[in-house]
């Protein structure tokens, strides 16, 4: 039934395990389980996911997170993971092997851009950087060894917008999987595999978990380039043995926080857009960058991809010190780590979020100094914009 349903419905809807009926998800607080019956010779037989052995290989509470994400998702199989960077090199490592070869953005989460920029090579994957807006640009990076198209649906932290159909497109008439981030939007705003995606790789600590009181990942497969258990194997032969699986209570907030997806994006798209708005006509605003507002150089991918504008924003003010003093002095906004949760939460990228990389590499790749990033939460709009307005005030008092 749920299939045919809206996502809205989708999200709240839970069909009863029959033994008890429950309208909410039954939470398997277990690490191994009893081989009953005829459980060890199932397994010796090569039973795998059919019968619980032990949490690390899965747990049906996970398992519960999974049907339900990839519902949400429009993936045809689902792997929850420990975290947003676990499903990210989970993903990566189920289909690269040495001397493959990836075209990843430029533009990409501080951690994803690290791995790519200098772990990846211990690995002896070969990694090109391109900007992913540019279609041209990423097919002459593309080589006969490329493997690997990885994007992100709206970049962090500078709000860039990729064509996914044209690269999926150039990818797939070269065999290439296409890999795509989807953490800033989450399936509310953007679904990927819409687009023809392969593979969508999210933080589901951000918007789906949405309480910032869970982490975790979730992967999810729609391809006809990889084979339809490659789920399956990434869960075996590589989530089982490299031990990153999701604890069954970080599966069951996730769960509850994914019921409510619809309701809370629908309210922080809706604030998002009007602080975008408010701080575009800003005379002390540099520069806002909101993937729907029309100003944005990715505009028109945005109204493609995406069903709303999203939670996120990024504006420039005239420098490192000058964001932070306006962060430091936001009362109703939270000054912290991380985004996608009820609450505002904002950041100034260069010297948080990717501290660790050069200079040099986070202006190639737009992450400024001066850069604020906004994860726009559910309070009233009025109350967000009056303390940005303050403390945007009091800052250049300062100057």
């Amino acid at each position: 039934m749920s299939k045919d349903l809206n996502f809205a419905s989708q999200a709240v809807f839970y069909d009863p395990e029959e033994h008890s009926q429950s309208i909410s998800y039954p939470i398997y607080m277990s690490a191994n389980f009893q081989y009953a019956g005829d459980i060890y010779d199932q397994i010796v037989d090569g039973a795998r996911k059919e019968v619980n052995i032990y949490s690390r290989c899965g747990n049906p509470t996970e398992y519960k997170l999974e049907e339900h994400i990839a519902k949400l998702t429009g993936g045809t199989a689902c792997l929850a993971t420990a975290s947003g960077m676990a499903a990210i090199s989970h993903a990566l490592f189920g289909i690269l092997k040495a001397g493959d070869h990836v075209v990843a953005d430029l533009t990409t989460y501080s951690s994803t851009h690290e791995f790519f920029d200098h772990r990846a090579q211990d690995f002896g994957l070969k990694v090109s950087l391109v900007d992913c807006t540019d279609v041209k640009a990423v097919e002459a990076a593309f080589t006969d060894k490329t493997k690997v198209l990885y994007v992100e649906a709206i970049a962090n932290p500078t709000m860039k917008v990729p064509p996914l159909r044209a690269l999926v497109e150039l990818a797939h008439s070269r065999g290439i999987v296409v890999i795509c981030d989807n953490t800033f939007a989450s399936p509310a705003v953007c679904r990927p595999h819409d687009f023809g995606v392969d593979v969508v790789v999210e933080s589901a600590t951000k918007f789906i978990g949405g309480h910032n009181d869970a982490v975790g990942g979730v992967i999810t497969l729609k391809s006809d380039i990889l084979p339809a258990d490659w789920v399956e194997d990434v869960r075996w032969n590589t989530l089982n043995k490299l031990g990153a699986p999701l604890s069954p209570f970080n599966a069951w907030l996730l769960l509850r926080g994914a019921q409510t997806l619809a309701l809370r994006l629908e309210k922080q798209c809706a604030n998002a857009r009007a602080l975008a708005l408010h701080l575009e006509k800003h005379p002390k605003v540099k520069r806002v960058f909101y993937p729907g507002l029309e100003s944005h150089p990715n505009y028109e991918s945005a109204k493609e991809q995406l069903k709303d504008g999203g939670a996120m924003l990024s504006f420039r003010v005239a420098d490192e010190a000058s964001g932070v003093r306006l962060l430091k002095r936001l009362q109703l906004c939270s000054f912290a780590a991380s985004l996608g949760g009820l609450r505002t939460t904002t950041q100034v990228p260069a010297t948080m979020a990717f501290l660790d990389i050069p200079s040099q590499e986070r202006e190639a790749m737009g992450v400024v100094d001066g850069l604020v990033r906004f994860s726009v939460g559910i309070e009233h709009i009025d109350d967000i914009i009056a303390d940005v307005d303050q403390a945007i005030e009091q800052m250049h008092i300062d100057l």
